[in-house]
């Protein structure tokens, strides 16, 4: 998503340095006692050592007194013990025709329940959210759901699942698309001739993005408003309501989102549907969700009656009611101000939105969440060595002092670092803002996503080692507390407290004290580190207490070098400063090493690019 860039302005800086300074005091009291992990020791870093590719997840954090920390996933979405995916064909039957998935009503018919089908579509590129998004229903008992192939190499694998699955005949490339290309372009166009093309068929029809989660069964809810042609999420970031009825549709201000909404097959609906379709094929250059709010708003009011939160749209005739934002949840509410937690409400659904790290940004939100399925594989890599951030500052920038302290460990000793939790004051967006947007139930401070101040995606990315070192790979700060991280390697844990080099018990050996701990010297140079860490290659989970002042840096300067060049990359930016242009401030790696560094926007544009 592009940041919107703006002029300069004093008052946001201040009002910066005073949440930060002033915010210290306050917000450390509960945040140290929020955090529990699943070791014995409150708060500590981790790393890890393993062979996987890692992709990415989200955050969901549960309340404890005023901080939410750990990711509280609903009853309903934890049972990680998947029932089997709906006629797995047998192995050596052949591979049916083309002509066999073809979209029709009696292949819709087959998969309806209580006349209503759910779809989502994708390529296969996004396998694993379609699997995601499958698995998650089937948890829930909920079977009445068709999934749209865009390339035959998606409906190939889907079939081979026994996941029910069509042809949208698209001919689309297996590669991920970027937001706002002319292939995502051609994706949104696809849903509205597909919602014109099922419509007919008499049913309704709940459509879904492949980057949103089910948590709990919506049907029930969407089956409590009986009247509605059209039931639609938004991006709306202020409550509204503050129980599960629908949002008050004259106090909504932001877009109706098009990533999960619910269609009956009413006349109006199906005007609608014609409308937007023939919009769309008309001008390639029209965004779908653009195009679906416009037509939509072209009469919106009056209410339809005083209770059920319905109102008149489109032409008039159309009853459209806007879901609750707070349960159909956007990216923000969900995991940045946690709105469910705080109204007490359980979350039907969470979409990927609001997010700055494109399809890697996603995945790794899901799994901060632990609601996005990997394969056991990923869970149980052949080494791992955790790292949890011990000082809960508000500044991200100390915080990224010591995560690139961890991750030249994470380097040294050939492990996966796992990412401690990140917390933030400052809400990011791409456009300007006064860093908390005014109304949201954004806490202070809050547990951000990854994504809020590290390129997921950067991090992720394979750079030659050749000029950066060997890759570091990464897992979400949740995985310790997922239900289905295998018992062995919860077992495989070996704790590690930094002390001061001679003192009692202090010395770089390999021997642990009672209960299993390692005291280990500060300031230890890479000679110290490979000489001890070697004796526990075989130990899954290495915890450290801290990771201040835990490396002394790399002996060799080519290789030091190489680490730089990598990890200069990994930092994002904030967005975005009010009444500057360019309004973005780059996050800097080595902030710390520049005496006259500051938190302000380049002050030009030759300034204006990331500090490497």
């Amino acid at each position: 998503m592009a940041c919107e860039e703006v002029a300069h302005s004093r008052p946001l800086f201040l009002t910066i340095y005073t949440i930060v300074f002033v915010g210290v005091v306050f917000s450390s009291l509960y945040v140290f006692s929020a955090i529990r992990y699943p070791s014995t020791n409150a708060s500590t870093w981790s790393l890890s050592n393993e062979d996987v590719r890692l992709t990415e997840q989200t955050l969901n954090v549960s309340q404890s007194g005023n901080a939410h920390v750990v990711p509280s996933v609903p009853p309903e979405a934890r049972n990680v013990k998947t029932r089997p995916i709906l006629n797995i064909p047998p192995r050596n039957k052949k591979m049916p025709s083309l002509n066999t998935f073809r979209l029709t009503e009696e292949l819709v018919q087959q998969r309806v329940k209580d006349n209503i089908i759910i779809v989502t579509f994708g390529n296969y590129a996004f396998m694993d959210f379609i699997l995601t998004w499958v698995e998650q229903l089937n948890d829930l008992g909920v079977s009445n759901y068709l999934v749209g192939a865009m390339d035959t190499k998606l409906l190939e694998a889907l079939y081979w699942k026994g996941i029910p699955v069509f042809d949208m005949g698209s001919h689309m490339s297996t590669d991920d698309v970027g937001w706002g290309s002319p292939t995502f372009h051609k994706m949104g166009r696809e849903k509205v001739i597909l919602i014109n093309l099922i419509l007919p068929f008499g049913y309704e029809l709940l459509m879904c993005d492949t980057d949103m989660v089910w948590l709990k069964n919506p049907l029930p809810y969407l089956a409590s408003y009986p009247k509605a042609d059209v039931l639609t999420s938004s991006d709306q970031v202020v409550p509204t309501v503050v129980d599960d009825s629908l949002e008050i549709w004259q106090e909504v201000g932001a877009a109706y989102n098009i990533g999960i909404f619910h269609w009956r097959p009413t006349e109006s609906a199906k005007k609608l549907a014609k409308e937007w379709k023939e919009l769309l094929l008309a001008d390639d250059k029209i965004w779908d969700q653009n195009g679906f709010n416009d037509i939509v708003h072209r009469q919106l009011g009056p209410s339809v009656d005083e209770d059920s939160g319905l109102v008149y749209a489109y032409d008039g005739n159309l009853k459209l009611g806007i879901l609750p934002s707070s349960i159909f949840c956007s990216g923000h509410t969900y995991f940045v101000q946690a709105m469910y937690q705080q109204l007490r409400l359980e979350p039907y659904a969470v979409h990927t939105t609001f997010q700055y790290a494109g399809t890697e940004g996603k995945r790794h939100r899901l799994r901060e969440a632990m609601v996005f399925r990997d394969p056991p594989e990923y869970y149980n890599p052949p080494e791992t060595m955790m790292l949890h951030l011990l000082i809960y500052v508000v500044h991200e920038f100390v915080q990224m002092k010591q995560i690139r302290t961890a991750l030249a460990i994470a380097s040294l000793l050939n492990r996966t670092l796992v990412m401690p939790p990140l917390w933030c004051r400052i809400d990011r967006l791409w456009f300007p803002h006064p860093g908390v947007l005014d109304g949201s139930m954004t806490r202070q401070p809050f547990l951000c996503p990854l994504d809020h101040v590290f390129e997921v995606n950067a991090m992720l990315k394979e750079l030659p080692e050749e000029e950066f070192g060997p890759g570091i790979d990464i897992r979400e700060y949740s995985i310790l507390d997922n239900p289905i991280l295998p018992s062995e390697v919860k077992k495989s844990w070996l704790d590690v407290q930094l002390c001061k080099d001679g003192t009692q018990d202090c010395f770089a050996s390999n021997n642990t004290t009672v209960g299993g701990v390692l005291k280990f010297p500060r300031h230890s140079n890479e000679e110290r580190y490979m000489k001890v860490f070697s004796s526990f290659k075989d130990i899954k989970v290495i915890q450290f207490s801290s990771m201040q002042d835990a490396f002394a840096g790399f002996s060799d300067k080519e290789r030091e070098d190489r680490f730089r060049k990598r990890v200069k990359r990994y930092p994002g930016i904030w967005c975005c400063v009010l009444d500057h242009t360019p309004g973005h401030i780059y996050y800097d790696m080595y902030w710390d090493e520049k005496p006259e560094w500051k938190p302000i926007p380049p002050q030009t544009s030759a300034d204006d690019h990331p500090p490497w």
